[in-house]
């Protein structure tokens, strides 16, 4: 029996791109919706093994932003009731935290853009997909909103010297990146080209910015790969197995 995820993107030019492709080799099939083209987003997720909810340039703290993002957090919340492994990227992560408690903003320190290096919280170290991440990775990113408040209960995986709260785990399997791992060449010169007046407003060249981070791709990929493998074996009932500690008589 193959592994279905359900796969939640925001934008034509935001779609689930490499995780998608990974996840395929992984031998995890992917059920994508496109409510931006006018699919409707599902709110039960029992009956997929995974949910994947992408990037966009929508605010998940404005739910006029974009007509579904209402259903899509009732989705991810679901999800975290029903202890369904999900995986928030981006506006994802933001999405996620916002349904499940948490506060996402407008970011205080202006927009985090291009190859970026993360570091790993103590916590980090014993996640079932961040533990054999190294301890600064490098990721993407291309955000101005941030995730504030982590959501009651949340354990905080990651950090950056820009926005504190980076990834994130809430509920026993459900896992938030607000940085980006899926991003082909195409995506990020996109971005350069379209999304770069605040990074110009930061007195940087969002064109060179891109195509340094383009040159990181390879190095994203061998970090980040493995942990959308991970993934796929927790959809697939395949997790590592935490055997309980039995004190010696």
């Amino acid at each position: 029996m193959s592994t279905r995820a359900l796969v939640v993107t925001h934008s034509p030019t935001e779609g689930v791109a490499n995780v998608g492709t990974w996840l395929e080799a992984a031998g995890v099939e992917l059920d994508v919706v496109e409510p931006w083209d006018g699919d409707t987003v599902p709110t039960d997720p029992t009956q997929y093994d995974a949910v994947i909810v992408m990037g966009g340039p929508q605010q998940a703290y404005d739910e006029d932003s974009a007509p579904w993002l209402r259903a899509t957090k009732e989705l991810l919340r679901n999800a975290v009731d029903e202890h369904v492994p999900t995986l928030g990227v981006c506006l994802g992560a933001q999405l996620l935290a916002e349904a499940t408690g948490g506060r996402v903003a407008k970011g205080d320190e202006g927009i985090e853009a291009g190859a970026r290096l993360v570091a790993k919280r103590d916590a980090a170290w014993d996640d079932e997909l961040f533990a054999d991440v190294p301890f600064t990775p490098t990721v993407v990113q291309w955000h101005e909103d941030a995730i504030v408040d982590l959501p009651p209960g949340a354990v905080h995986l990651a950090s950056s010297s820009r926005y504190a709260n980076q990834a994130f785990l809430i509920g026993d399997r459900a896992w938030g990146l607000q940085f980006h791992i899926e991003t082909p060449p195409e995506m990020v010169r996109y971005w350069g080209a379209v999304y770069g007046r605040a990074v110009e407003e930061g007195g940087l060249d969002p064109v060179a910015l891109a195509e340094r981070a383009v040159e990181e791709l390879e190095e994203v990929e061998l970090c980040w790969r493995p942990v959308v493998e991970r993934f796929a074996a927790i959809a697939g009932g395949r997790g590592r197995v935490v055997l309980p500690i039995v004190a010696a008589e």
